[in-house]
């Protein structure tokens, strides 16, 4: 009895870890930017421009869904060469010691019809901090081209420079402490 309910359990295992589905970015039409206000009058806009992000999940709705992201901090895009250089060095991002940001997502809660709460685990500047995000799931649909699936999200949130010693010596009246997160991505199921 004890070998059967051992077998029924791990086939019931195996069959939940086949359902899941691995889900990647289409990386021309997915971007993560961000926005800072500078002087407290204007919003300068930048964008990582190299990043992959999948989710996993086995809803066709995503409510249970997995998100990981990867972003190369070089590839940080201001359209000023001079500022780009300048958020690369260690006054910022620090890219030669802290090649990469991740994001790897803890939890995902209702918050309305195709509106969720994502919370995970932030790092960056090589310090990790919890974060949440406003999710909107925009729906499945078939590609008219590829005749694939591709399900569309977006993702915003702010995070506070200093919870992860970024521009520590930019005080707030030069640069906003706080910087919002704008993630806009088109997901494809991997083969």
């Amino acid at each position: 009895m004890k070998k059967l309910s051992l077998l029924v359990f791990l086939s019931v295992c195996a069959f939940a870890v086949s359902a899941q589905k691995t889900w990647k970015n289409d990386k021309p039409h997915s971007q993560l930017k961000f926005d800072i206000t500078h002087l407290g009058v204007s919003t300068i806009s930048g964008a990582f421009t190299e990043f992959d992000a999948t989710i996993t999940a086995a809803k066709p709705d995503f409510s249970d869904a997995t998100f990981n992201l990867t972003a190369k901090t070089a590839s940080i895009e201001t359209h000023v060469e001079k500022r780009n250089d300048h958020l690369k060095s260690a006054d910022f991002f620090d890219a030669a010691a802290n090649p990469e940001l991740t994001f790897k997502s803890t939890s995902l809660k209702s918050a309305g019809k195709d509106k969720y709460k994502l919370s995970g685990d932030l790092t960056m500047h090589g310090v990790t901090k919890p974060v949440t995000l406003d999710l909107t799931y925009r729906g499945t649909i078939t590609n008219p081209q590829s005749k694939k699936p591709v399900a569309g999200f977006r993702a915003i949130g702010t995070v506070k420079r200093a919870d992860f010693g970024i521009g520590p010596k930019f005080p707030a009246p030069m640069l906003s402490e706080e910087v919002t997160i704008i993630a806009d991505g088109e997901f494809g199921p991997q083969d």
